[in-house]
């Protein structure tokens, strides 16, 4: 995994241009600006024509599921081309490739990633995470770099197998977090805990205790003015402080297989929301400050909605998200307060949901896109239109009225604005 090779493709002087462009759009982490997959937005249309939204551009993309981040007209994915993993950016508004970074990265079988790729194929599946001048990005063998956005060029680069001595981990699924000059990252797997890296050096700044992480991505809180992180493990939530590492509380959320792949949804209340598929369900978790100490008290659980790889939402008092493992799919909206059910809808696949402009955008596994409106009474559906192919597993992304989704294969920019 040390070989690594460097593709430029478009010389570096045209990059103020495309800054320039629209500086003030990004979506620069996985679940957008603040990690929880909603988004300021122009307005956007409420219906589409035949045919469906305008298709700004699209291309052929490798193999994988890591989500698009998007800083001013910069867009970064990643993909397997092979035995390669490819860092790619884009120019967002063309598609064009701006510059690819390539590690060779031959899959080394072991238990967790073999589950992973019977299941899903070769990745990767984290997404890239853009802060300040560079971009991180960790592949499914443990390859974590720190790359120049403007360029590609490596920063720093660490194999994570060989420095934490790892033997067993989860294909890298967890996507990396930025917290004040640091990076931070779940190893994955049984015995190996989260690791803070400082952004500028690559140096470990701390290491948790150990604990057994789940495939899920990590999410800043704040409880009663403490910043704390919240770590999936594979049979519970942990809390973090991100400054050290130090564990500050952790409550039991179990499943079948240890796999807890969905992201914890923070509510303004002080409330942690988390669901999980193979016999996991959903919980409701309150947050309090008592003594200095955090603790975490259950508000509710129930088995009503069980997300499996894609996000549930926050809206108001509902939460929203797409049940389904190895039975059929259905969006489900919960109470916030008590759990119960408000409704069912069974027309969608198992999905990935953004909220803007008032309005729920999904992006169903089976390639459909749709806007729809949602209240506590149901869902109605604007505009649906099939987009993608193959597996759409991947979160959309939403920024100043574009749609960027992509599946297995492809990637494609849509127009979603509201037309004057």
């Amino acid at each position: 995994m040390t070989y690594l090779r460097l593709v430029k493709v478009l010389v570096f002087l045209t990059w103020p241009f495309i800054v320039q462009a629209q500086e003030t759009a990004a979506w620069n982490q996985f679940g957008g600006p603040h990690r929880n997959f909603h988004v300021e937005s122009v307005p956007l249309a409420d219906t589409w024509p035949d045919g469906g939204p305008t298709r700004l551009w699209g291309r052929s993309l490798g193999e994988g599921y890591s989500s698009i981040v998007v800083d001013g007209g910069l867009l970064v994915t990643m993909y397997r081309d092979g035995d390669e993993e490819v860092v790619t950016a884009l120019d967002a508004s063309t598609g064009s490739t701006l510059w690819r970074h390539v590690s060779r990265a031959p899959l080394v079988h072991n238990g967790y990633v073999d589950i992973w790729l019977n299941a899903s194929g070769p990745g990767p599946y984290s997404t890239p995470l853009i802060a300040g001048d560079a971009v991180f990005a960790v592949g499914i063998e443990g390859r974590f770099d720190s790359l120049d956005k403007r360029t590609g060029e490596v920063l720093w680069s660490h194999d994570l197998v060989e420095l934490f001595d790892l033997s067993e981990y989860n294909a890298f699924a967890s996507s990396p977090l930025a917290f004040g000059e640091t990076v931070i990252l779940p190893l994955g797997g049984s015995g190996h805990g989260v690791v803070a890296f400082k952004q500028d050096t690559g140096t470990v700044s701390w290491k948790s205790a150990v604990f057994p992480v789940a495939p899920g991505s990590p999410v800043l809180i704040n409880v009663d003015g403490q910043e704390q992180m919240v770590v999936v493990g594979q049979q519970e939530l942990v809390g973090l402080d991100p400054e050290n590492g130090r564990q500050l509380w952790r409550h039991p959320h179990e499943n079948e297989l240890g796999l807890n792949i969905s992201m914890p949804v923070w509510g303004p209340d002080g409330r942690l929301f988390t669901s999980s598929a193979y016999n996991g369900g959903s919980r409701m978790i309150h947050l309090s400050q008592i003594d200095g100490r955090t603790t975490p008290e259950e508000a509710w659980s129930t088995n009503r909605m069980r997300v499996h790889f894609s996000n549930a939402l926050r809206i108001g008092t509902m939460i929203i998200g797409s049940s389904g493992d190895f039975g059929p799919a259905f969006l489900t909206a919960l109470d916030a307060d008590t759990g119960r059910e408000h409704w069912r809808d069974r027309s969608f696949a198992r999905a990935h949901m953004l909220y803007a402009d008032g309005k729920l955008v999904i992006v169903d596994e089976d390639g459909d896109i749709a806007i729809a409106s949602v209240t506590d009474q149901g869902i109605d559906v604007h505009a649906r239109q099939s987009v993608l192919t193959a597996n759409a597993w991947t979160p959309p992304t939403l920024v100043d009225g574009t749609l960027f989704v992509r599946d297995r294969t492809q990637i494609v920019a849509l127009d979603l604005r509201r037309q004057k």
